[in-house]
């Protein structure tokens, strides 16, 4: 469970509630909650999410929400030591040695590679192989940042139209001016519901997609590289290097205390 996605979602609400009650007291934050803004914006925005993208993707939503929520230890560290693992076994009893260990891989990317190693696979078809799915999988999450990214567009536009809507039912009883405060006010909550969750809720969470995103990609580019070394026959130290070369030195200082990244 990553603990920024829904301390910032909380913080966030928080923060944004405690003005309006300092503003205004426990009433004025009830004067900000309207039923028909929420259905204009939230299903407004909602409706043109399904006509951009496909109902399986639409369906798909949840899950990708949870990707951010869920965001699971890359475990960089255990991931290059287990590859350079590797490379000695396959150095000291060959590379057929390596397919007793495959069952134990819980990665199905390195796995993949490791098995395409052991059946004596080409090294530039093992790299387009992989490099295909890697593309696949990045190709994939970009469809998921989209939808919230386009959400996050979509989100302050309803919010507008709410705020017409309101606007054109407060003219059309203009004869009460009693009634042009109060209406002035509603027709503007609508705008503020779609900035709110714009950008409290969809961009951050497309931001927080993409970083889960350049992590997993850094993960596979490691995985690639490896499957490579070990192939080639290379010696495990110079496996190691190649591999924490991918690193941050804030991250490779991680691997050679602990062996494990983040």
């Amino acid at each position: 469970m990553d603990i920024a996605t829904l301390g910032g979602l909380g913080i966030g609400a928080f923060f944004v509630i405690l003005g309006i009650v300092i503003a205004g007291g426990m009433g004025g934050l009830f004067s900000f909650i309207n039923i028909p803004s929420v259905l204009i914006t939230v299903g407004g925005s909602f409706g043109a999410i399904m006509v951009a993208n496909s109902i399986s993707r639409v369906f798909g939503l949840m899950k990708i929400m949870m990707n951010a929520i869920k965001t699971k230890s890359m475990e960089t560290g255990r991931i290059i030591s287990m590859i350079v693992t590797f490379s000695e076994k396959a150095r000291r009893e060959g590379l057929l040695a390596l397919e007793d260990d495959l069952d134990e891989l819980e990665d199905e990317f390195l796995r993949k590679g490791i098995q395409l190693v052991v059946d004596g696979t080409d090294p530039e078809i093992i790299r387009n192989i992989m490099e295909t799915e890697l593309n696949n999988m990045i190709s994939r999450h970009q469809d998921g940042i989209k939808i919230f990214e386009d959400w996050g567009a979509f989100a302050p536009a309803f919010g507008m139209i709410g705020t017409l809507i309101g606007l054109i039912l407060m003219l059309s009883n203009i004869e009460d001016k009693s009634a042009i405060g109060p209406g002035m006010s509603t027709a503007l909550i609508t705008t503020l519901y779609g900035a709110f969750l714009a950008n409290l809720v969809f961009l951050p969470i497309a931001a927080k997609l993409t970083y889960v995103d350049k992590q997993e990609v850094l993960l596979r580019e490691i995985m690639i590289e490896g499957t490579l070394s070990i192939q080639s026959g290379d010696n495990p130290r110079i496996v190691k290097e190649k591999l924490v070369s991918f690193l941050t030195p804030e991250m490779r200082v991680q691997v050679e205390e602990t062996g494990e990244g983040e």
